[in-house]
């Protein structure tokens, strides 16, 4: 097997953002059929769609900051631990962006089952990183890493716990 000189510039992320995806169509498509009547909150329209759409908002921003602003290709190509900007609120700021968007999608469909996708993608992407990405990062910065873990959630964008 061919060593890697720096972690793949795609990562799990396509496999990831496919599957969220693709889990949130099946949720929408079932909702629509009238398989999930028994969870639907017309009740709730307003207040899911308005943070629904704040949420894609937040994912979609989330995803530029990470992806665009910090160019993100180059950094993993020139083997750079990125850790400002969107990094030191969230590690994985593209993977949280799709997560986002998606969870918006699902709640602007004002279904109360819906609601058990946003946790299932939250377990997903947890169990991909941790069995790829965040090995190989570990191996590769060691302490560096270890200790930007610490102060920086994986999944949810949150203030920065302080160093020291």
């Amino acid at each position: 097997m061919k060593e890697r000189k720096h972690l793949s510039v795609w990562g799990v992320g396509p496999a990831y953002a496919v599957i969220c995806g693709l889990l949130t169509a099946a949720g929408i498509i079932a909702r629509n059929l009238g398989w999930l009547d028994s969870g639907a909150a017309p009740e709730l329209e307003v207040p899911m769609t308005v943070l629904g759409a704040a949420l894609i908002v937040a994912g979609v921003v989330l995803y530029l900051q990470a992806h665009v602003r910090t160019k993100l290709f180059d950094q993993v190509r020139q083997n750079r631990l990125i850790t400002t900007g969107v990094y030191a609120w969230v590690r994985n700021p593209v993977y949280s962006g799709a997560m986002l968007l998606c969870t918006g999608l699902l709640l602007m469909a004002y279904n109360l089952w819906l609601l058990v996708l946003p946790p299932v993608m939250w377990l997903l992407m947890t169990g991909m990183l941790m069995a790829t990405e965040e090995k190989w990062l570990r191996e590769m910065y060691g302490e560096e890493y270890v200790a930007y873990c610490a102060r920086v959630n994986r999944c949810i964008p949150w203030f920065p716990a302080k160093e020291g």
